[in-house]
């Protein structure tokens, strides 16, 4: 498709769009060997040779977004170095190269997010962007309401460096009732192994966590699959994070 060289310019990264037009209009801008002054004119990146000062410009890399319903068994790395499977095993190497944003742990399961966007996830991994991340929790034995409130309040929790600290409050509600049962969590931080650490921490084990949404994302995939995110789930994510929504983005299962 043709654009203008200035549009493309700035899209590949060369220079803003102002700038590219100063660039333009120096002569120091080829299109197919030729010098190209008047700013008006429209090029294709995927067809055309558009040099710089005699350097071709890159093309743009792909943006890649995907939700994931990591199974357990799996860790949430590109590589792992004692060969244990990883969640890029699952999406494979012929859909692009992403990385999972945030981590599941190895036992647990659920929604996660790859990509390629680096500014995205860093805006994900802030804090947790203060995005709500809601969890399915089954454990061992019924906690008591009294335990649960503490859980709601914010509790203190060892973590793996042996510092102590206390928890955001949270919503907690019972899911499934049962002798083992299912809670409902949603945090606004995510700790490394924090659900596991906070019901211990009131007497109960944790048998299984499910992620099942994290901010406008709902999972909708069964274990081990994977699919694109449409367009305006990519908007809103970016939104929810921090960022400027961005369209054009078609939805496929993998």
């Amino acid at each position: 498709m043709q654009e203008r060289l200035q549009k493309i310019m700035a899209a590949c990264g060369v220079a803003s769009r102002r700038k590219a037009e100063e660039i333009i209009a120096a002569g120091r801008v080829t299109v197919n060997g030729a010098v190209v002054r008047e700013l008006g004119t429209k090029a294709d990146l995927e067809k055309d040779a558009i040099c710089v000062d005699g350097v071709a410009i890159a093309r743009p890399e792909k943006m890649l977004y995907f939700m994931m319903n990591k199974p357990k068994g799996y860790v949430t790395t590109v590589s792992d170095p004692e060969g244990r499977p990883t969640v890029v095993d699952i999406v494979g190497k012929s859909v692009g190269r992403v990385y999972p944003v945030g981590r599941l742990d190895f036992a647990s399961e659920g929604l996660l997010v790859l990509t390629n966007d680096g500014a995205l996830a860093e805006r994900m991994m802030k804090a947790g962007s203060h995005m709500p991340k809601t969890y399915l929790v089954k454990v061992s034995g019924k906690p008591d309401e009294k335990r649960i409130e503490r859980l709601r309040a914010g509790i203190v929790i060892e973590l793996e460096d042996g510092r102590k600290v206390k928890t955001a409050p949270s919503k907690i509600r019972l899911f499934e009732d049962g002798e083992n049962p299912w809670y409902e969590v949603v945090l606004i931080e995510g700790r490394n192994r924090q659900i596991r650490r906070m019901f211990e921490k009131v007497g109960h084990l944790v048998e299984k966590i499910r992620r099942v949404r994290m901010g406008p994302l709902i999972l909708d995939l069964e274990p081990g699959r994977f699919r694109t995110l449409t367009g305006k789930e990519v908007e809103l994510l970016k939104k929810a994070a921090g960022g400027e929504g961005r369209k054009g983005h078609k939805g496929s299962r993998g």
